[in-house]
């Protein structure tokens, strides 16, 4: 990351501690924590022991003159940056930085922390909404809910926070909202939804729709050790659905259907999944979306689960976990901004471990 960039976009956060007890700089906690989290850091702990270890190398991008604070330092100053402000600063400095083609899909989806309750209270678990551009497979922004239910308020949020003209947004059916359909093309951008019965009306209409129609594109087809599996992508113009549905959705201008078969082990499943978009789409097209969207669960969730051990983080007083999880995503940008490395995000987090001289590559994508 360029450090001129990461200072102004983050400099001015403010620092929760009274000015005549500060020891640490607030930026330099911060880079600590993150080049740390690149490193594979998974706690305060070990955020402290990277520090020792790489002090000097700190030194190079901070002032750390007095050497590095101990782990309950790190760990109180972290949990209470103000969560709102440190995501914004994140999202801005996502927008300074990257760069998206016309109609990349960016993929918003809900992930929960499984371990961030708090000890007195499992329902305090902490669901993170992230808006994923699968190109390049970096995050653009994370909004916070405490529960699943609340992504029909979150998503907006996050959405209107982001820079998306000319972006094609994917959202999971739980988003299928009139309002949040047009916050999205107030953005200047273009959606594609998947409906279920939670939208009774259309999702009826979908499947009539289709289910008239004769226009069938042809599947594709896959055999192999006793399994077989077969998808097929239709598209119809939005003109086949009552002018009442169409009304309330806007700028709907293509209805999709994704059809999926599968046969194992002697057991069929056979299952319809329908879609809106505020887009022209063939039906090539609407596969490759579609697709787009489904790369969220293994290239940003599974990763942060797997890889970083998200799932496996207790972390939960003040705003530490919601931090964390920016830092996580700030880290995971960084690494695979990295091109010069061809190895994956576990293999770049153990050479920057090892090597400072990889630890610069990444910390300077």
């Amino acid at each position: 990351m360029s450090l001129t960039l990461l200072t102004d976009h983050f400099a001015d956060i403010e620092d929760p501690r009274q000015a005549s007890k500060v020891t640490y700089e607030l930026f330099d906690v911060l880079f600590l924590t993150l080049t740390a989290v690149i490193s594979g850091a998974e706690g305060w702990e070990e955020i402290e022991d990277f520090g020792h270890l790489r002090l000097e190398w700190l030194k190079k991008y901070g002032d750390f003159s007095h050497g590095i604070p101990v782990h309950d330092t790190i760990a109180r100053l972290v949990c209470r940056i103000d969560l709102q402000a440190f995501h914004q600063r994140f999202i801005q400095w996502m927008q300074a930085t990257e760069e998206f083609t016309d109609k990349e899909v960016v993929a918003v989806d809900g992930k929960t922390l499984r371990r961030s309750y708090k000890r007195n209270d499992r329902q305090s678990t902490l669901h993170m909404i992230s808006a994923f551009a699968t190109k390049n497979g970096v995050v653009l922004g994370q909004r916070r809910t405490d529960e699943k239910s609340n992504e029909i308020t979150a998503v907006p949020e996050l959405l209107a926070l982001l820079e998306l003209e000319g972006a094609m947004v994917t959202l999971d059916a739980m988003s299928c909202q009139k309002q949040i359909v047009k916050t999205i093309v107030k953005k200047k951008a273009d959606y594609c939804i998947a409906v279920k019965k939670n939208q009774k009306s259309l999702y009826q209409a979908l499947q009539d729709a289709f289910e008239l129609s004769d226009s069938h594109e042809p599947g594709h087809l896959e055999q192999e050790h006793g399994r077989v599996e077969y998808r097929a992508y239709d598209v119809l113009s939005a003109l086949e659905l009552p002018a009442s549905l169409r009304s309330v959705w806007s700028s709907l201008a293509t209805i999709g259907r994704a059809t999926y078969y599968r046969l194992a082990n002697g057991k069929e499943q056979l299952q319809y999944r329908y879609y809106i978009s505020s887009a022209s789409l063939s039906a090539e097209q609407f596969a490759s979306t579609v697709r787009a969207h489904w790369g969220v669960e293994n290239r940003l969730h599974w990763v942060l689960d797997v890889t970083m051990r998200e799932d496996d983080c207790p972390i939960s007083r003040g705003h530490a976990a919601d931090n964390l999880a920016c830092f996580r995503h700030v880290a995971l940008n960084q690494i695979r901004r990295e091109k010069t490395i061809k190895a994956s995000v576990n293999r770049k987090q153990k050479m920057a471990t090892m090597s400072e001289e990889v630890l610069d590559l990444i910390v300077n994508a």
